[in-house]
C-alpha cells in the first residue's frame, strides 16, 4: 500500500462518487486499472463513481487498498474524523515519528488523564 494521501483542498465536502473519482484520477488509474487491482467488477466501480449503488464496507476495503489509502480518505472529509482543534490535530499526526517506548509512555499518560476525568465524573454525580 501506498503511504497516507496528501491533503487534498478539492476532496473536501465531496460526495462518495465525487471523492472516488478523484482519487482514482490522483493516483493515475483508470477505471479498469482500479478495477483489475482490487477484484472488483469495472461495471461496478462505474456504478459507484456514478452514484447509482453503494459499496458494501468489504468493497471500501477493496477500494482503499486498491488506491493505496485509508479507509477514513476514501469516505470522510479531513475535518470530519478527529480532534476538531487543529493544535491537537497536528499533535496526533506527530505521534507516528515517536519511538514504541514514547508511544507506551503516551499511552500511560492518556489513559491516566481519562481515568482522572471518569473519576471526577463519579464524584459529581454521586
Amino acid at each position: 500500500m501506498q503511504g497516507p494521501t496528501p491533503s487534498v483542498p478539492f476532496l473536501a465536502q465531496m460526495a462518495f462518487p465525487d471523492r472516488l473519482v478523484a482519487l482514482r484520477r490522483l493516483k493515475g488509474l483508470t477505471q479498469q486499472s482500479l478495477s483489475d487491482q482490487t477484484g472488483i467488477h469495472v461495471t461496478q466501480i462505474r456504478r459507484y463513481e456514478a452514484g447509482k449503488a453503494e459499496p458494501t464496507l468489504e468493497i471500501l476495503r477493496k477500494l482503499a487498498r486498491g488506491l493505496g489509502v485509508t479507509g477514513d480518505a476514501l469516505l470522510f472529509d479531513e475535518t470530519e474524523r478527529g480532534p476538531q482543534q487543529e493544535t491537537f490535530r497536528m499533535r496526533l499526526e506527530a505521534i507516528d515519528r515517536l519511538d514504541p517506548a514514547e508511544v507506551r509512555t503516551l499511552e500511560e499518560v492518556v489513559d491516566g488523564l481519562l481515568l482522572k476525568h471518569e473519576a471526577r465524573r463519579w464524584v459529581r454525580s454521586a
